[in-house]
């Protein structure tokens, strides 16, 4: 069987399976590593504007970056993100943009990602691998006098899109309040909204901040008092948030990405080829029994190597070289697990994030990608599809681009999986059209 010869954006086939969600992994967390966050939220809420606010106010820019970014004299805080040329021209985001920045007490890598419905896919993306997400809400473009406003789409989408990609900490930030007449009430009827609708929504939020992005309130120092609001700081908030540990209580899993046929390191492999990947859950040691998906056949890992060629156990998270004790045919996208953890299926039900232009329908057959292991998946049936709007579970026979639905599988071969709950990397696919090669579809196994 072939497989695409042109293949889906690699950005997105790794966010989604080297992710990891906070409920599935239990190794202790820490505050030493840096915290991967993104910005998300609606067109023009400011997300550029506030990486940018962050990096200047945290001395993070220099000087003749600044002066790079100047227009008719003033600072565009938005450039110092938006790299594309399309994107200067248009004033918009369009592909996500990360920088990376360090404050006293925390080291950062953000993620800049577009607001744009069209660009959904790019917004997941970042997501995928995501310590936190910042919500970002323009108070300018809301009935904010109205105790039961109406939060914008895809202030909605994003949120569930996180929510249901594991983001472990979602903040929310509620920018311009200083354009607006009465900060204190708008502050106080946002954030109602945000509670009703997180509410509904069964996401939980860590908390709701009042930012200016533009001056800067909120964002590095706390302004106490300011629309009411006596939390700390945007900043200071995100030093205090853990880095997701990796799945190490999970059962050995470990997609094979490259076979290394003659090794140039006799004495380590022992004439044996070497299986180069990253161990995705669990840990291998020698002496750890596998079994390899799809052949079935069984063997006893003799040797485990890492990046420097040096013998040593490796946990989730990291990358390996394993020798077997015998030589058993095994081939890019094959997988060794722990004999009997995962019963391999060739039905799922999922959860899928559609982000191809064209609606997805039963019957239609698409490549699915799972760690390095390619398979053809057809659409058995969609079971519903969620309004963003009212949250309800409609029936539904398509779902159009940017929608969530609920949808049945079936897999020309079978795959060992996990529910997206207990593993972000053993319960994600990606799905890709089979004529164009395009990303078609983020599947969470349920």
């Amino acid at each position: 069987m072939s497989t695409p010869n042109q293949p889906v954006r690699p950005e997105l086939v790794e966010g989604l399976a080297q992710a990891s969600t906070g409920s599935a992994r239990t190794a202790p967390r820490d505050h030493d590593s840096a915290l991967r966050f993104i910005t998300c939220g609606s067109v023009d809420d400011g997300k550029s504007t506030l990486i940018g606010r962050l990096l200047v106010d945290s001395k993070s820019v220099l000087q003749d970056q600044l002066a790079g970014v100047q227009r008719s004299g003033e600072t565009d805080l938005a450039l110092l993100t938006d790299g594309l040329s399309a994107e200067r021209e248009q004033g918009i985001t369009i592909d996500v943009a990360y920088r990376y920045f360090a404050t006293p007490g925390r080291k950062f890598i953000i993620g800049d990602a577009p607001g744009h419905e069209q660009y959904t896919r790019n917004m997941v993306t970042a997501a995928s691998s995501a310590d936190a997400a910042v919500v970002l809400v323009d108070a300018t473009k809301l009935d904010w006098a109205d105790p039961a406003l109406d939060l914008l789409p895809q202030t909605r989408r994003h949120s569930l899109l996180v929510n249901l990609l594991r983001v472990p900490a979602i903040v929310f930030a509620v920018n311009k309040l200083d354009a607006v007449q009465d900060p204190v009430l708008a502050f106080a009827n946002i954030g109602a909204a945000l509670a009703a609708f997180t509410k509904a929504a069964g996401i939980t939020a860590r908390a709701t901040i009042p930012v200016s992005a533009l001056k800067g309130h909120n964002v590095v120092e706390a302004r106490p008092g300011w629309c009411g609001y006596h939390g700390p700081s945007l900043l200071q908030l995100l030093e205090q948030l853990d880095c997701t540990g990796e799945e190490t209580q999970e059962a050995f899993s470990f997609p094979v990405q490259w076979v290394e046929k003659f090794s140039s390191s006799a004495d380590t492999s022992q004439g044996r080829r070497v299986f180069w990947g990253r161990v995705a859950t669990g840990s291998v040691r020698p002496g750890t029994q596998v079994k390899v998906l799809p052949s079935g056949k069984s063997a006893t890992v003799a040797q485990v190597i890492d990046h420097a060629r040096k013998p040593r156990d490796i946990d989730a998270g990291h990358s390996a070289g394993i020798v077997l004790d015998r030589e058993v045919d095994i081939s890019r996208g094959d997988w060794l697990l722990t004999p009997g953890a995962l019963e391999p299926s060739r039905e799922l039900s999922a959860t899928i994030a559609w982000m191809d232009d064209e609606p997805l329908v039963a019957g239609r057959v698409y490549w699915a990608l799972h760690g390095h292991r390619w398979v053809k998946a057809r659409v058995k049936r969609i079971v519903h599809k969620l309004d963003i709007d009212t949250l309800a579970e409609a029936d539904a026979d398509h779902l159009e681009p940017n929608s969530i639905g609920h949808v049945e599988l079936a897999l020309q071969e079978p795959l060992a999986t996990l529910p997206y709950l207990r593993s972000r990397i053993l319960g994600s696919l990606v799905l890709v059209d089979t004529a164009s090669h395009k990303t078609a579809g983020a599947v969470l196994v349920r």
